[in-house]
């Protein structure tokens, strides 16, 4: 019967095959949204990321063999966990969008003290935030979005092996300078609510002012909220057109990131 010797190369060789990727994969799964939400425990996310670990092994390209006791050693544990975390937070931004979305109409159609605890998150946001969220979640699943973002992952071990080296200053700005692009996508979906609140605003006012007698917090705050939930129904027709256009928008992010690799 034939069996590998069992040397202190040998073993080095196979804790590194599986250790150094299962940094990267945990680092991703405790970033990306609905992996890393705070309701799914702990050692659900790790549970999850050492299975997934596993079934990418034998499809991984070759991992040198570092001793792990060595500066190198950590230094490559630092870079694997930064490059999770990144492609993890790129995916992020796909579903704060819309959270920012519902942030912003919810404080034009006098909804913005509706607010509820996020279970994924563990913060307070509006109610219309929180319904965002759900729809974005459902979608995200139901076209497989969970399947795509961990072929990117594993795609990422064959543009950026495990010997790349470190971050550069393009890689930190490229990913810092997509908080602009958050707030630019969520002001863009909630332009068109803004201008119709503004014309209502503005025909309110003229009412005021030719009847003084009426009471514009009693009249204009149900005309107000009646009216914004009717333009949500109608952009709601419109969703899945948003969607699909941020999530191109995220994907080309996060292949024009691996690039800079």
């Amino acid at each position: 019967m034939l069996s590998l010797p069992l040397t202190p190369e040998t073993l080095t060789a196979l804790i590194g095959s599986f250790l150094w990727p299962f940094f990267r994969i945990g680092a991703f799964f405790m970033a990306a949204p609905i992996f890393g939400a705070n309701m799914v425990p702990m050692p659900v996310r790790l549970g999850l990321a050492f299975f997934v670990t596993l079934l990418l092994m034998p499809l991984l390209p070759p991992v040198p063999v570092i001793d792990g006791l060595t500066l190198h050693a950590w230094l490559l544990v630092i870079q694997q966990i930064l490059i999770g975390v990144s492609l993890g937070f790129m995916v992020q931004l796909l579903f704060q969008v819309f959270v920012m979305f519902g942030q912003v109409v919810a404080m034009q159609i006098g909804m913005g003290m509706a607010r509820m605890a996020d279970p994924t998150t563990g913060i307070n946001v509006t109610v219309l935030s929180q319904y965002t969220l759900i729809l974005t979640n459902l979608v995200f699943l139901a076209t497989g979005g969970h399947l795509v973002v961990i072929y990117t992952l594993a795609e990422s071990f064959t543009i950026i092996p495990v010997t790349t080296e470190g971050f550069s200053r393009e890689h930190a700005w490229l990913i810092a300078s997509q908080g602009a692009w958050l707030y630019m996508g969520a002001f863009l979906m909630a332009l068109p609510i803004i201008f119709a609140k503004l014309v209502v605003n503005i025909a309110l006012g003229v009412i005021v002012r030719a009847a003084p007698q009426l009471n514009i917090f009693v009249i204009g705050f149900p005309i107000m909220m009646m009216l914004g939930l009717l333009e949500l129904w109608v952009w709601v027709a419109d969703y899945l057109f948003h969607y699909e256009r941020m999530s191109l928008d995220v994907f080309a992010l996060i292949r024009e990131w691996l690039g800079l690799f």
